[in-house]
């Protein structure tokens, strides 16, 4: 009966503790991405008005034409929404030659360990995010067409 009670006690401690310290742990938590271009994106810039986030890697197969439909995105929502772009868990070097020479019209970052995307729950290459005032609107594949899902959160 002593083990019993002994286990109930460190139990509910656990349990108490980890609720304490959950919840605030998770909205403490900030984090930055540095862009290619010198630039930084952070939890606070994705805070206000709508943010349109294509997370992608050079080494994805579907991401091959990743510019071009970036671009697409960029032109048509520009004023009206943030457009950037994520890499995800990759170098700097190898973003930097991907993208070179191709024109992209939106900032590049580098979510080098993933945390970027573990926090967002991003599960596929190419994933399109869109926030509003820093919620999550729509999180998933990015489609062919995207500016259907864009425009319910945009306009």
């Amino acid at each position: 009966m002593r083990t019993s009670s002994r286990f109930r006690a460190f139990f509910t401690l656990g349990v108490f503790l980890l609720l304490l310290a959950g919840p605030a742990s998770l909205e403490a938590q900030s984090w930055r991405l540095s862009g290619i271009g010198g630039e930084s994106l952070s939890d606070a810039d994705l805070g206000q008005g709508a943010t349109v986030v294509v997370v992608w890697a050079s080494w994805s197969p579907k991401s091959r034409d990743i510019v071009d439909r970036v671009n697409q995105i960029a032109d048509h929502w520009s004023g009206k929404a943030r457009v950037v772009t994520v890499s995800f868990q990759e170098e700097r070097a190898a973003v930097a030659g991907f993208v070179a020479g191709k024109g992209l019209r939106s900032p590049v970052f580098l979510d080098a360990d993933g945390a970027f995307s573990r926090k967002f729950s991003i599960a596929t290459l190419p994933g399109l995010l869109v926030l509003k005032d820093g919620q999550v609107a729509y999180r998933g594949k990015l489609p062919e067409d995207p500016d259907a899902v864009i425009a319910e959160v945009v306009r």
